[in-house]
């Protein structure tokens, strides 16, 4: 069981250092993250993007360049992006990470056809918690990426997921399919999907996990309430994933926890052949270096 974040941390150096690839890395934040990681020696930044803002912006926050490699590139953020994808498509690099750029115009060039990073899987983005409220550290999927998810593609979202438990040593994540009420009603098609997923874990068709649905988030994350409700089973209570029925749900969930519910957090998105390091303008530092902990342990 890992119950804080900070776990992350000091599995990843226990690891090989892995060599992360910057796109459009003119940016303070960013570069801040990248300062700490380097000091928690859990990678080898390769930075791209206009040389000269890079240097200014390392200068004003003490973030000496001296031996890492920049790339310069003054054709804008969409370029870097796609240089950054060569990198990675190149085996020069193990991760790649969001600077100064569009999430468009990073995804358009992971997905590329023919330059890209692409896989038979489908894109999904994969969020860690540590609750003052929860025992351990959950995940949140998909608050980012898939509007609103047929069947199939919730199994990838879940693969997506169990890999990603399984990276940092979660070996048999329960997983627990979210929507507003614990029974299934044709009219709502979040608990329909729930009870077809859980089907298929117990038929072997969807592995790696416990899966248990249709439950409502109070069930998945407390164990009283769920003994409350006659609700048992391994998942209730004690999920370490809560997959959302929509990007719309999950999105509110994500944002609740992070700005009401006092939680941290550490993301990336999972799918292509690296895990790519994509966090929001709103998210801080720690969480920054959270997620290149966390992909790091993935890659």
């Amino acid at each position: 069981m890992i119950r804080d974040l900070t776990e992350l941390l000091r599995k990843a150096k226990n690891r090989p250092l892995r060599r992360m690839v910057v796109a459009a890395a003119e940016d303070e934040h960013v570069l801040k993250a990248l300062q700490e990681a380097m000091k928690e020696e859990i990678v080898i930044p390769l930075l791209v993007g206009d040389e000269e803002k890079i240097g200014l912006i390392a200068r004003s926050i003490g973030f000496v360049l001296d031996d890492i490699e920049v790339i310069d590139n003054r054709e804008g953020a969409a370029v870097s992006a796609r240089i950054a994808v060569a990198k990675v498509k190149s085996g020069e690099a193990d991760i790649i990470m969001k600077g100064f750029v569009n999430t468009g115009d990073l995804l358009k060039a992971v997905l590329d056809k023919d330059s890209g990073l692409r896989t038979d899987q489908l894109l999904s983005h994969v969020a860690f918690f540590e609750s003052p409220y929860y025992h351990k550290i959950f995940c949140v999927t998909d608050v980012a990426m898939n509007i609103a998810p047929d069947l199939e593609a919730k199994v990838q979202i879940i693969h997506n997921a169990v890999k990603a438990c399984h990276g940092i040593g979660i070996e048999n994540p329960k997983v627990a399919v979210a929507a507003a009420v614990e029974t299934v009603n044709p009219k709502m098609e979040a608990t329909v999907h729930a009870a077809r997923l859980k089907e298929m874990n117990e038929k072997g068709l969807l592995n790696g996990c416990v899966v248990d649905g249709p439950l409502a988030i109070d069930i998945a994350v407390n164990a009283d309430a769920a003994r409350h409700k006659g609700i048992g089973g391994e998942v209730a209570g004690h999920c370490d994933v809560i997959l959302a029925p929509d990007i719309e749900a999950g999105n509110m969930f994500y944002k609740a926890l992070n700005f009401l519910g006092g939680a941290s957090s550490a993301a990336v998105v999972m799918g292509a052949s690296v895990p790519v390091v994509l966090t929001s303008r709103s998210d801080d530092e720690r969480s920054k270096l959270l997620s290149i902990a966390l992909a790091t342990l993935i890659a």
